[in-house]
């Protein structure tokens, strides 16, 4: 089912990618009337993306969709126009992985990420999970010290701290005390929905500041 005249759906999950969002994840795809959604695994790159791979077919054949790996790991891989086509043809993407950092330099000014743009500009929906939401935002929380960096800037103009719970109370606060933009503490199991230009939050996910209005 394709959303018009409003723009799509971007999903912020504080973490847990395919074992603890199963509800709304099913709500967002399958009873979307979604069959098909590709899982980008870039942000595990240095990790064990093929692992991340295998848990998200497992959580598609559970939640009722088709699953296809598109294993964009380098940034050559994000310039390659085969990979934005891939893209461009489908209603969904699901971004996971550790490393916000890496998802960043990656898609950056890519067209890969021009597809994504493109994607949820004609009614689709882009789901980041963990990292992932915090560097599909602009400024993107830096996991390393609780301060902002540059992000890719999907959602403009509001910051997350995914996985929050698991954070040092002095790297919280520190984040709060030097944000100049809305932020989300994003616990595992919650997240915050952008239909077209409306937010829902979902779970046990803190608001510090007005969510944006949505331009898209």
């Amino acid at each position: 089912m394709q959303r018009n005249g409003s723009g799509g759906v971007v999903a912020l999950q504080g973490g847990g990618p395919f074992e603890s969002n199963d509800e709304l994840d099913r709500q967002l795809l399958s009873g979307s009337g979604i069959e098909r959604v590709v899982m980008l695994p870039t942000a595990d790159a240095f990790e064990q993306p093929a692992l991340l791979v295998a848990a998200a077919e497992t959580w598609g054949e559970r939640i009722g969709v088709t699953v296809e790996s598109l294993m964009v790991i380098s940034r050559s891989d994000a310039d390659d126009p085969l990979a934005a086509g891939v893209v461009d043809a489908v209603q969904a993407v699901f971004l996971a992985g550790d490393s916000a950092s890496h998802l960043r330099s990656v898609l950056k000014d890519t067209p890969l990420f021009q597809a994504l743009s493109d994607l949820v500009a004609r009614g689709g929906t882009v789901i980041a999970c963990g990292p992932c939401a915090a560097a599909l935002c602009d400024p993107m929380t830096d996991q390393r010290g609780g301060g902002f960096a540059l992000g890719l800037g999907l959602v403009q103009g509001l910051a997350v701290i995914p996985g929050s719970e698991h954070w040092p109370r002095e790297q919280i606060d520190r984040a709060h005390t030097h944000a100049n933009t809305p932020l989300v503490d994003l616990p595992t199991g919650s997240a915050i929905v952008r239909r077209g230009a409306e937010w829902e939050v979902i779970g046990n996910a803190t608001i510090h500041g007005a969510l944006p209005v949505s331009t898209v």
